[in-house]
């Protein structure tokens, strides 16, 4: 799809930013913080609509961290994850929102997950956090596995594995998001009435699927980096 390009000069270099991916991107952020609040404005012991929702949340997570990690390297990551997770989610669902109702001179306001330098940074991101702690557990050894044949071979997978890793998440869910869009779009410049809805509701499916795997691929990879074994 076309962005709304930005181009921003400062200090005499370019800076290009896709404006449409920026706002929405903005919009999932803000619709986080404003749901957020509400929540925890009047919480109770025992919780009921939304509150048991994010609880529900906020347990599954907790418990699928402590499995890996441990209950104390589980308390430090978990609000990563957590982050990750609920932004993905949103971002993936606000795609749904009628934003070609909003006509832009260039490109068109959709889901922020469908721009792949969105993806890419969150996969950094990621990848940055778990080679950090990676190294600040086991320091030279996260990188090298020994001398002999077998930690060589190994050494070398795991060094392909830190390039591959970013590029698959990225790509992953910037890849189904977009399909799915143009699916819908498609379907939606076809036949405007009913038929686009199985479609539309199996979207909301793929945005819940999506989240998930990038937020347990990424638990999975905070795992591996801080374990000794």
């Amino acid at each position: 799809m076309e962005h709304w390009v930005y181009t921003l000069n400062i200090a005499g270099y370019t800076i290009k930013m896709n404006m449409d991916t920026l706002i929405t991107m903005w919009f999932t952020m803000i619709l986080l913080i404003v749901l957020a609040l509400f929540i925890t404005r009047k919480t109770s012991v025992v919780p009921s609509g939304l509150q048991a929702c994010a609880e529900g949340i906020i347990n599954y997570f907790a418990g699928i961290t402590k499995a890996g990690m441990g209950e104390d390297e589980a308390k430090k990551h978990l609000p990563l994850i957590l982050t990750l997770f609920m932004f993905i989610l949103t971002a993936n669902l606000a795609g749904q929102l009628p934003w070609h109702l909003i006509h832009l001179k260039t490109g068109e306001l959709a889901a922020p997950t469908n721009d792949i330098n969105l993806t890419a940074a969150m996969a950094i991101v990621v990848s940055i956090y778990y080679i950090y702690y990676g190294v600040k557990r086991k320091g030279f050894h996260f990188f090298v596995h020994g001398f002999s044949i077998d930690g060589i071979i190994i050494t070398l997978v795991d060094t392909l594995e830190l390039f591959v890793r970013p590029f698959s998440l990225a790509l992953r869910l910037f890849a189904n998001i977009f399909a799915g869009e143009v699916l819908v779009f498609t379907i939606v410049g076809m036949i405007a009435y009913i038929a686009p809805l199985p479609f539309m509701l199996f979207e909301l499916f793929v945005a819940l699927i999506q989240a998930l795997v990038f937020t347990l691929l990424s638990t999975t990879y905070i795992s591996l980096a801080i374990k000794e074994e």
